[in-house]
């Protein structure tokens, strides 16, 4: 099912939003990596993860799963819940099971939606689930994906990038090592945005 709902969405996003991708060869083509992309739409969890063919999980709020068809999509594209505004350490341990077991991960580093179409500060959890994984994370840039339906725009084209992974070894995920490493994710991901 995940295969067939893919490539639908892959060629709706081509045809429908001519999207534009760049970088896939950044993606390792085994083993465990986190996809730390901007979040600026509800478009962007399957705009990233139809981009390329690895199969990839997403971490999503739990209220998404509470909504009858749109829990079973959600689930049937591999996403899990986890529950916002609190150390969910049931989600937390199964991200990091997936990374351990050569999963993809998808992560929004700001853990919600900007508002204002800029990046927001990070959260911690990204960056502790990279140190104690101990996988590459791929700064990831998604643009238009927030126009659709504004300013004139009703079909925008949108963009998505791939950069360069950022090492992570496994070590203690004090406050100092999560805050370099997530302000390090944020950098990448704002330079993907101003490249042209």
């Amino acid at each position: 099912m995940y295969s067939v709902i893919r490539v639908f969405l892959y060629y709706f996003f081509k045809i429908i939003f001519r999207c534009k991708i760049i970088g896939t060869g950044h993606i390792p083509s085994h083993g465990g990596a986190i996809i730390a992309s901007n979040h600026v739409s509800l478009f962007d969890p399957p705009v990233v993860g139809t981009a390329f063919t690895r199969p990839i999980h997403f971490m999503a709020k739990e209220e998404l799963f509470a909504v009858p068809i749109l829990g079973w999509f959600f689930t049937k594209l591999n996403a899990f819940p986890v529950r916002r505004a609190t150390a969910d350490r049931a989600a937390i341990r199964h991200a990091i099971n997936l990374l351990e077991n050569g999963e993809l991960l998808g992560l929004f580093p700001e853990g919600t939606r900007s508002l204002t179409d800029k990046l927001g500060k990070p959260e911690p959890g990204l960056a502790m689930i990279a140190l104690k994984a101990g996988v590459p994370v791929i700064p990831t840039a998604v643009i238009g994906t927030n126009k659709v339906g504004k300013d004139g725009h009703l079909l925008p084209r949108f963009t998505v990038k791939f950069g360069r992974p950022i090492v992570v070894t496994r070590e203690k995920a004090d406050k100092e090592t999560m805050e370099n490493l997530s302000n390090q994710v944020m950098q990448e991901i704002s330079m993907l945005l101003e490249e042209k």
